[in-house]
């Protein structure tokens, strides 16, 4: 691959034009520390009974490092990923998945995502490296902060 990565909204994760995908949405978290999206999972996301397939929580962990490093400004792709899963991430039940950059060295950022509970306790694990393929403003997508705005807009 080369080139800006392109966010066309078809993303399995995020994309909201995806009839299959997940359709997170993250926003900044409330501590302004990174990223934060609410959802409950379908049964379509099942492993075990009543339980998330892993490799669907390791998806959702991957997104919120690639949201996180989209809020420090990055466009970036995935280099590495360890995960520590803790307890069974349940389905039709509201979860937390959050994400935040840790470190930064030239173009490799470390990276953190977390699945929570409704209570707060910590289900899924991750830490990453992603590698910046660019700036957000790189590109003329909806992952541009500046997309769809005209010249002169607020």
């Amino acid at each position: 691959m080369s080139g800006v990565p392109f966010d066309d909204g078809n993303c399995f994760a995020c994309g909201p034009d995806n009839p299959i995908g997940m359709r997170l949405r993250f926003d900044a978290s409330p501590d302004g520390e990174g990223v934060l999206a609410r959802v409950t999972l379908a049964s379509d996301y099942q492993g075990w009974r009543g339980i998330a397939h892993g490799g669907i929580v390791m998806a959702l962990l991957d997104e919120a490092m690639a949201h996180a490093a989209g809020y420090a400004g990055h466009r970036g792709l995935t280099a590495s990923v360890s995960v520590r899963f803790r307890r069974p991430v349940p389905l039709e039940a509201p979860i937390e998945v959050r994400g935040r950059v840790t470190w930064q060295r030239r173009n490799v950022l470390g990276v953190e995502g977390r699945v929570l509970d409704r209570n707060g306790e910590l289900l899924a694990r991750a830490d990453g490296r992603f590698v910046s393929r660019g700036r957000l403003d790189a590109a003329n997508d909806r992952r541009n902060p500046s997309f769809g705005r005209s010249v002169g807009d607020e």
